[in-house]
Formats: structure tokens, sequence, C-alpha cells
């Protein structure tokens, strides 16, 4: 078979997966039982950069607490996040129609993702709901800090492929900045009108509110 000559890069919260309360709850526990921390933002734009690394780095700056225990907080954060998918006490919620959107890209293009997420918990949550092996050959998350236009660059640079090769899917304003900055063609991907009309107003172009028509704007943009 011969070697692809596009890539599609997914976001994975929103686009892929849809981040549940119990899994937000996996990401402060550290912070409880480390430190009896309680009442830290869920509203992640309300932090300096929107990447879970940073937000980490942030939180414990703001509190106080020592920098030298980063690694272990994140070490914390994978360990309850194995656990609970283990268990089944976090069951993840895949978003309608990207099974099929993945499996359907997946013969003819190199799928990838470029998340704020670190990328160990990306391939845990992934790995669960069965996608991870779609998309594991460009696969970019919070590792390395940085906005979503950084984190989506990491992933264009090692494609190798122009950016007019690319399609990024991704359902944030961030998202919407990271396609534009970089270049690529981005589809902007939400199930709620009031979402995609965000979207629009930041710039996207291009605007799916299922992955049916997700799979249309894609196969379009790269005939183009």
């Amino acid at each position: 078979m011969a070697e692809p000559e596009a890539a599609i890069v997914f976001d994975v919260d929103g686009v892929l997966l849809n981040l549940t309360s119990a899994e937000e709850d996996i990401f402060f526990l550290p912070f409880l039982q480390r430190y009896g921390l309680t009442g830290l933002s869920r509203d992640w734009d309300s932090y300096r950069i929107r990447n879970d690394h940073d937000i980490i780095t942030e939180i414990v700056e703001t509190h106080g607490l020592p920098k030298t225990d980063i690694p272990e907080i994140i070490e914390d954060y994978e360990n309850a996040m194995s656990w609970g998918l283990q268990s089944g006490s976090l069951v993840p919620e895949v978003v309608d129609g990207a099974v099929e959107l993945l499996a359907e890209l997946s013969e003819l293009s190199v799928l990838g993702i470029a998340t704020a997420n670190l990328l160990s918990i990306a391939k845990l949550r992934l790995a669960a709901a069965d996608l991870w092996t779609r998309v594991s050959r460009l696969p970019y998350g919070a590792e390395g800090g940085g906005h979503k236009r950084e984190i989506l660059s990491r992933a264009v640079r090692a494609s190798g492929l122009g950016p007019q090769r690319i399609v990024y899917i991704g359902d944030n304003l961030n998202d919407v900045e990271a396609g534009l900055v970089n270049g690529v063609h981005f589809v902007g991907f939400s199930m709620e009108e009031s979402r995609r009309e965000r979207l629009r107003a930041a710039g996207a172009v291009h605007l799916s509110g299922d992955h049916v028509t997700t799979g249309q704007l894609i196969a379009t943009l790269l005939m183009a």
C-alpha cells in the first residue's frame, strides 16, 4: 500500500471523546489527596494556558506548592485514571460517529491527535474506548507545554506533509487559532449550534455538527 499523502489530526475532548465529570474529578484528585485542596476552577479557559501540564504547574505555583512535586502529581493522576478505567468506575464516552469516522479515514490518511490532555492520559482513555490504535501514528499532547497552536505545530512538523495536506478537527476557540496559525485545513466540530457559531465567529470556515458531515468536509478539503 502506498504511504498516505494526507494527515487528519483530531482534538480529543469534544471531538472523539466527551470529557465526563468523573474524569474531571480524577484530574483534581491528586491535589485533594496530597494537599487537601478543593474548589479548584474547572473552567479550563480560566488558566493562563489551556494545557494540562501548564494547568498543573499553575495550580502548584498559585498555592505555593513545591514544584518538585509536579512529576509525582502527574504520576498520581495517571495511576488514578488507569485504575478507574480498569475497574470500570470510569467509562469513556465516545462522541457519536467517531468510531465510524476513524475507521473510514484510517485506510486513506495518517491519523493523529493534538490534545491539551497529557498524552499518557489521552492514550489511556482512547485505548479504553478502542480508539488509540487508530490515532497512534501521530500523537501529540500536553507534554512540553504550550498553547494548542504549539501542540499542533509539533504534529504538523512530524507529519512531514505540507499544511494543505493536513486537516485538523477541533471544538474550541483555541483550536480555531491553532488551525489558522499553522495554515492547515480546519473543521470546527460541535453538536451544539451555538458552539459552532462561536467557532465561526472566531474564524472557522468549515463547520460540522455530526461526524458524517466531518468526513464529507475532510474529503472535500483534501481534493481541493
